[in-house]
């Protein structure tokens, strides 16, 4: 029974290993935020322009992305894609498998925020004569985006918690370290909580801010 009792001791040992798990998870997070974002503008910006053959296949990539599992997406990056000469190291193939799954949920989320700006505003940028440039870049895009920022906040958390999987392709963040020190030492209590408790103080901190853009935005309309 001893086994089960928590030790300070042990725990605080585990500290070191663990904060380096966390460290590759933001850094997976961060990375995969940019290109999922970056990403999901161009496959919304493609299936706008209404380009017959291409909104076609970009409208069926994004269905793909959404409606495949992450595990499968990440073991057919990490797994088939050097059979065919593509190689990435494990924690690259995870940052670009983060992107790509979470790319679709994002381009889902810019075209509902384009669909909100008023068409008034587009009816008076044409009748000004602005080029068509000018109004997205302009006048839509921004708008979209500012007020889709809160629930791309939410993408951002379910991506850091979503990195725990990358522990299947052999990347050490915050899971796999966790779960390493338990092999370790067989006990599994102390990193195990603790590697917990940091995935609730990091997703509660985004959260808080989260809320915090919410209530700014509503605030300026």
């Amino acid at each position: 029974m001893s086994s089960f009792q928590w030790d300070w001791s042990f725990a605080w040992s585990t500290l070191p290993l663990l904060l380096q798990g966390i460290r590759i998870t933001i850094v997976a997070t961060f990375f995969g935020s940019i290109i999922a974002f970056v990403l999901g503008l161009v496959w919304t910006l493609l299936r706008i322009a209404a380009i017959p053959v291409v909104s076609q296949a970009v409208g069926l990539v994004v269905q793909f992305l959404r409606g495949t599992p992450f595990l499968v997406q990440l073991f057919f990056l990490f797994y088939v894609l050097p059979t065919w000469g593509v190689t990435f190291s494990p924690l690259v193939t995870g940052i670009i498998g983060l992107g790509l799954f979470n790319s679709a949920q994002a381009s889902e989320i810019y075209r509902a925020g384009i669909e909100e700006i008023p068409a008034g505003q587009w009816e008076a940028s044409l009748v000004l004569g602005l080029p068509i440039r000018r109004v997205w870049l302009g006048i839509v895009l921004p708008q979209s985006i500012h007020s889709v920022l809160p629930v791309l906040g939410n993408v951002v958390i379910g991506m850091f918690k979503e990195t725990s999987v990358l522990s299947t392709i052999t990347v050490f963040e915050l899971t796999a370290q966790g779960m390493d020190v338990g092999f370790q030492y067989f006990r599994f209590i102390e990193p195990l909580t603790l590697v917990g408790i940091m995935y609730f103080i990091v997703s509660y901190a985004a959260a808080l801010g989260i809320r915090h853009l919410e209530a700014r935005n509503a605030r300026h309309h």
